[in-house]
């Protein structure tokens, strides 16, 4: 392959995992603020599904000429900079590219991303790991910020699909601003979650103080709230009226270097669970995204070019 071009995952009609392709195009140089990152790792996300899936582009959120690219997460190594950036080559980055109109994405060679949104991995920390916490983490860490403290007396926390990615983290965060966490997922998955610190439901119920609903049940996760409590959603594009007094807030997570290196650190430490559930090339895309669209998979599965 000419050494100029780069290979990248897109959908230019998209219709599913079946409509995911592989092109080839020149590689990009970075501008002022930024940086090329040769990708060793790539996440696959359920919004991936989304955008490969059209659902994105239904919702009038996407208008690409050829095609749309692919991918979020990303982790690892700089390999270019622009103009006004302190990160050297060689340095090992993760982060993620966010918003949908793009004919770009992480599932690829390489990127050009802001220097600000990137942060730098900790040298005991793996790049296929580190490919899975930026768009999980920063979520959780905005959702969880959103949320607030607890009550002086502690509240009661609903965290669904604890056993998720975003769940994990919102789980594990949320006791650290004086929440008493409940997670709410599977039975299969009871040991994972109280393995963060967490108590464990298979179903909503009510009354809770505030629900945290990762697991994006939406109504039913609403119903569960208290009269005059909080419920942070993570579906913007579906945000719930507010009823019963409840304060209905939505999470859009947005890229911040500063805030994912916290995150990374915390995962060094271990006190941040990473879950890998399996590592798939590049050209394969299309079999990685049917996998995750089959359901079940507990952790990331990994793209590497």
């Amino acid at each position: 392959m000419n050494q100029t071009m780069s290979r990248r995952a897109v959908v230019r009609v998209p219709s599913g995992p079946a409509s995911i392709e592989t092109v080839e195009v020149p590689i990009g140089e970075p501008g002022p603020g930024e940086i090329r990152v040769k990708i060793a790792a790539a996440a696959v996300n359920p919004v991936d599904l989304g955008v490969a899936g059209g659902v994105f582009h239904r919702l009038g959120m996407v208008h690409q000429p050829e095609h749309t690219g692919l991918g979020w997460d990303f982790a690892g190594t700089v390999e270019a900079v622009g103009p006004g950036v302190g990160l050297e080559a060689g340095t090992r980055v993760a982060g993620f590219v966010d918003g949908f109109d793009r004919d770009h994405g992480s599932h690829a060679e390489h990127l050009l991303a802001s220097a600000a949104n990137v942060a730098v991995v900790p040298d005991r920390t793996d790049l296929v790991e580190a490919a899975t916490v930026p768009l999980n983490a920063t979520a959780a860490a905005q959702l969880v910020e959103l949320l607030g403290d607890a009550p002086d007396k502690g509240g009661r926390l609903l965290v669904t699909g604890a056993a998720g990615a975003v769940g994990a983290y919102v789980a594990v965060l949320a006791q650290g601003r004086g929440w008493r966490v409940t997670g709410m997922a599977r039975a299969a998955d009871e040991p994972f979650v109280r393995s963060l610190g967490a108590g464990f439901a298979t179903e909503a119920g009510r009354g809770w103080d505030a629900v945290a609903d990762a697991g994006a049940l939406q109504e039913e996760a609403l119903r569960a709230v208290r009269d005059g409590g909080r419920f942070i959603g993570v579906q913007p594009a579906a945000r719930l009226p507010e009823e019963r007094g409840v304060t209905v807030e939505v999470v859009f997570a947005r890229p911040d270097g500063a805030l994912l290196a916290g995150l990374l650190s915390r995962v060094a430490t271990g006190e941040l669970p990473v879950r890998v559930h399996a590592v798939t090339p590049l050209d394969e895309a299309a079999a990685a995204y049917r996998a995750m669209a089959e359901g079940g998979v507990r952790g990331r599965i990994v793209l590497v070019p």
